[in-house]
């Protein structure tokens, strides 16, 4: 060891942090893979995860330790300049071992919640520690006691081992420096990049089976983070991932997929703006959306679902249910994109938050604020959440009320008022502009039913015990909704108003699948005077509610929106979905499926309603066609600036049909 220390010089401290780090993540590895071992197994991955985890870690460890060494061959020294840089070595070389412990602790709890080892969701969360911090204090307890007790002890234990590697060191001479710099360099970049192709290593070169959390155990989470950090800057595209397509080809395969004639496409400049006449003929009705936080179908009685949603179900049987309605998404601001914008999933972030859409997007506020409507945002947690306020308020959205605009709530949990305290606020502000006579939409945002799933005492007889659970929240959600739709069908609106119940996406999108389907499957019901009751069992997306709600509100309008108006369609007409899961995108259609990877051939299965699984199948030319073209359409939409309403200039040239309210 003596003589190996003496060869090695100023590199062997990092030699010895890189082995030290080495074992301690591939034994988080092991440690997860054995907790996950039915999973791991299924997939026969054992050995690939494991080898293929320690390729990982050497291009992880080369590029956190690489840089610092470089120098130290060139600054390393007896004299004081020297001893000054090993102390600025020591300190990086602790610093960047806690942080690589602290993210493998803090996995486990985010596969419970999310199925995947941490990724951009954890950065983005960052920038809202009051929420997070509340959700992990009343939710993951145990879990923020192990990193407090275990990196305070662990970076006492890697400054000691700093202290006695980095003692007594020989260092070469000085014109051996360069060459050793060069070398140092040339080794770095080498474990860095991990490969001698064009491009180095990335997620999807180790990526090997259908199941989207064990490829992603093959990464440590700090790689994964970085990775996913590196990728924030510049956003995915999609032609990045799922290849390029003939842009004349892929406007085609769109509007054949719509199923309309090429007439309605009334813009040369606006590939997708379409003309659409509503199919209620009489005075534009107020629109109110209510969407529900992470409320997915299995929470739902009515949809075969635990027994959680009394009010929802006795609702269903008053209004339009649709019974296969699938979200595009896994979070919130993907199912405010689709339920507002009518905007097909990317693997970038949603609109919502994305620099070029925080203004001149095309929303249905925009729309309806251009009808002369009062638009307003209803929220019981904090505004600038997720970019939210910014989004809406450059959209089309003229108002925002959330948490500081209510007076003594009821309740305040981690994310905000309860949700009572939502619905009562939005209920006295729909009576007022009722009685102002004022047009109105409203996006009711509601929150309780979110980890760490807080709400009032004594409100539900619980599911479960202890109180704080996902089924005793999901309850709770489904009696403040009840509560709201008694007081508005008592109100002087309700005859004047179009109501939707939708939620955002499920509470925990998991499974071995590369997109588990049954995990999108949602809760969607229309509501409101002359919508007569139904039960809807086509497939439907959630980019289909916007221009129904928009023709069963009497609005007519020229926009971009390539979903659906349901109440236009056949009864047994066929319908498609289409679902982003990280960075997989998969459209049903049928029973068929078509999923696109990053950077791999795309692969057909067919899904069984009954069993809710997927099973490998050949894939249709057709629907591949079909899946690319919309897997690009928001990408190329987005950077392009195409997914708006036309200037008024080039809507009087285009002509466009009456959108006068009806006295």
């Amino acid at each position: 060891m003596t003589r190996m220390k003496r060869t090695l010089g100023p590199a062997w401290p990092f030699v010895c942090f890189l082995l030290l780090n080495l074992l301690l993540l591939s034994l988080s590895r092991l440690g997860l893979a054995l907790w996950q071992a039915e999973r791991v197994t299924d997939t026969g991955g054992w050995a690939h995860l494991l080898l293929q985890g320690l390729r990982v870690d050497v291009s992880t460890l080369s590029w956190l330790f690489g840089v610092p060494m470089v120098f130290t061959m060139l600054l390393a020294h007896g004299h004081a300049l020297g001893r000054g840089w090993l102390w600025l070595m020591r300190v990086w070389l602790v610093a960047g071992s806690v942080l690589l412990l602290f993210m493998e602790l803090a996995t486990p709890a985010f596969i419970e919640t999310y199925d995947l080892r941490p990724n951009r969701l954890f950065v983005e969360y960052l920038i809202y520690p009051k929420e997070v911090f509340g959700m992990l204090l009343q939710g993951h307890l145990v879990a923020l006691l192990v990193v407090g007790l275990v990196l305070p002890l662990a970076t006492w234990g890697f400054w000691r081992v700093s202290a006695r590697v980095c003692r007594d060191l020989s260092y070469p001479r000085l014109y051996w420096r360069p060459v050793l710099m060069v070398l140092v360099l040339a080794i770095g970049l080498l474990g860095g990049r991990s490969s001698l192709g064009h491009r180095g290593l990335n997620p999807a070169l180790v990526a090997f089976s259908t199941d989207p959390l064990v490829n992603s155990l093959v990464l440590n989470s700090a790689y994964s983070v970085g990775f996913a950090v590196k990728q924030l800057g510049k956003e995915e595209n999609a032609s990045a991932l799922y290849g390029k397509m003939d842009e004349e080809a892929l406007l085609a395969t769109l509007r054949e997929a719509s199923g309309r004639p090429a007439s309605d496409f009334v813009s040369a400049t606006l590939p997708t703006l379409t003309r659409n006449q509503a199919s209620f003929r009489g005075k534009p009705k107020n629109l109110v959306i209510i969407l529900e936080e992470s409320l997915g179908a299995r929470f739902v009685g009515s949809l075969g679902g635990k027994p959680l949603t009394p009010n929802l179900d006795r609702l269903a049987q008053q209004g339009w249910m649709f019974d296969q309605l699938y979200a595009t998404g896994t979070r919130s601001v993907r199912g405010i994109e689709a339920v507002i914008s009518g905007f097909t999933p990317t693997p970038a972030r949603a609109v919502v938050k994305l620099d070029k859409s925080q203004t001149g997007f095309f929303t249905i506020a925009q729309l309806l604020r251009q009808q002369h409507y009062s638009t307003s945002f209803i929220y019981g947690g904090e505004g600038h959440f997720d970019n939210m306020a910014s989004f809406f308020l450059g959209n089309g959205f003229e108002k925002i009320i959330d948490q500081r605009d209510y007076t003594q709530p009821e309740f305040v949990g981690s994310w905000g008022v309860s949700d009572e305290d939502l619905f009562n606020r939005a209920h006295q502000e729909f009576e007022y502009l009722s009685k102002s006579e004022q047009p109105f939409f409203g996006l009711v945002f509601s929150s309780s039913n979110h980890d760490p799933f807080e709400f009032p005492d004594n409100r539900i007889e619980l599911y479960e015990q202890p109180k704080q659970t996902r089924n005793n929240a999901a309850k709770y959600a489904d009696y403040a909704l009840g509560r709201f739709f008694e007081q508005a069908q008592q109100s002087d609106y309700w005859q004047d108003t179009l109501f939707l119940v939708v939620a955002d996406h499920d509470s925990r999108v998991y499974g071995p699948e590369l997109v588990p389907v049954k995990n999108f499957r949602v809760p969607g019901l229309i509501l409101g005077q002359g919508i007569a009751p139904q039960r809807d069992t086509r497939l439907v997306s959630q980019i289909d509610l916007a221009p129904t709600l928009l023709s069963l509100m009497g609005i007519d309008s020229d926009n971009p929106m390539l979903g659906r108006d349901l109440t236009r369609l056949p009864a047994d007409a066929p319908g498609r979905v289409m679902m982003q899961f990280d960075k997989n995108f998969a459209l049903l259609d049928g029973e068929q499926v078509v999923v696109l990877q990053p950077e791999k051939e795309a692969l057909g299965f067919s899904y069984s309603f009954d069993t809710q699984q997927l099973s490998p199948a050949p894939i249709d030319p057709a629907l591949l066609q079909t899946a690319k073209a919309y897997a690009l359409w928001g990408s190329m939409a987005y950077n392009r600036g195409l997914y708006r309403l036309p200037e008024p200039e080039q809507a009087l040239a285009q002509a466009p049909v009456a959108t006068t309210r009806a006295e």
